[in-house]
């Protein structure tokens, strides 16, 4: 059996989330602890309380999910999981790249959580709000969906942001052309064409003042050699050079996220199991789209960590 872990993005936050966690294990509730005091903020409360609005805001969004995935981590470690020894690679969804490289030792938790906090401000405030967009298109692939946002840019920002996977990718920039991208894709024969609930264009290059802002941020930031590789977004590849991941994370804001292309490559690598650590199950159900051979399995509640620890003891 060959595992890599994988971390969720923005989209599967939920009120709630991580308090069953914190409820039974002093490890998890440290985590939130700890999230809480880098931000100065009781950033805890919005999780389990809501509303969903606030929860929802991108500045919180991002250092929550990166907390819940934490504290799984800090609680599978305690049941006796060894990163390096029961997984070959690591993953996150966008924000979930932080999560991964906190996992496995490249920042500790205050970092990633400022730096996530850093990071949700400047995607918020790289464009003025009503002016960006992003939007599915269902039952298209990658290079039909390319072609799509070419034809519909007309001089404005549009770009394939997200290639989730098959039939599955996400398209952002100037709100008008993204409009022009949905009405293109229909008439395409796309199966669906919806605008998403985000509040900003992210992963495209009206995210360039939020790119330079993170340059700078990680620049600053403290960070080592993971324990394992990270299977890098705008890659598809592994990498675990420090200096290498600084840009990429950087590169990240602006560029597409690779991950229909990232899980190929991870299963092509001998990887037949994918472990979702952290809020709901959005990157399990990929999984099963494009590798389906492997085994996609969500990590969130008491009971999937006891049974993740049984299985690789098993």
């Amino acid at each position: 059996m060959s595992i890599a872990f994988t971390f969720p993005g923005q989209g599967s936050q939920a009120v709630g989330m991580g308090k069953n966690l914190a409820d039974t294990f002093a490890e998890a509730r440290a985590v939130f602890e700890e999230v809480d005091d880098a931000l100065g903020q009781k950033l805890s409360a919005v999780m389990w309380d809501g509303p969903i609005e606030e929860l929802t805001l991108t500045a919180n969004a991002q250092p929550a999910l990166m907390a819940v995935s934490l504290a799984t981590m800090r609680v599978l470690e305690s049941k006796g999981l060894e990163l390096e020894k029961s997984v070959s690679f690591v993953a996150g969804h966008s924000l979930g790249e932080y999560s991964a490289l906190a996992a496995a030792g490249a920042f500790d938790v205050a970092t990633a959580a400022r730096l996530l906090r850093i990071r949700g401000d400047a995607m918020q405030n790289a464009v003025a709000v009503g002016q960006g967009a992003m939007a599915a298109l269902l039952g298209m692939d990658f290079a039909a969906v390319q072609s799509i946002a070419e034809e519909a840019a007309q001089g404005e920002v549009c770009q394939a942001a997200n290639d989730n996977a098959d039939g599955q990718v996400v398209v952002s920039g100037h709100a008008s052309a993204v409009e022009r991208a949905i009405e293109i894709a229909k008439a395409k024969g796309a199966r669906r064409a919806v605008l998403l609930p985000v509040s900003a264009p992210f992963h495209c290059s009206l995210m360039s003042p939020a790119a330079e802002k993170m340059a700078e941020a990680l620049a600053a930031a403290d960070l080592k050699k993971p324990c394992v590789p990270l299977v890098a977004n705008v890659l598809a590849a592994p990498i675990t050079d420090p200096a290498d991941i600084r840009n990429r994370l950087v590169d990240q804001v602006t560029g597409t996220v690779r991950w229909r292309e990232s899980i190929s490559w991870l299963a092509g690598e001998g990887v037949d199991t994918f472990y979702e650590i952290g809020s709901g199950k959005v990157l399990t159900g990929m999984v099963k789209r494009i590798a389906k051979e492997a085994a996609g399995v969500a990590v969130n509640t008491p009971e999937d960590i006891d049974a993740v620890i049984e299985k690789l003891n098993g």
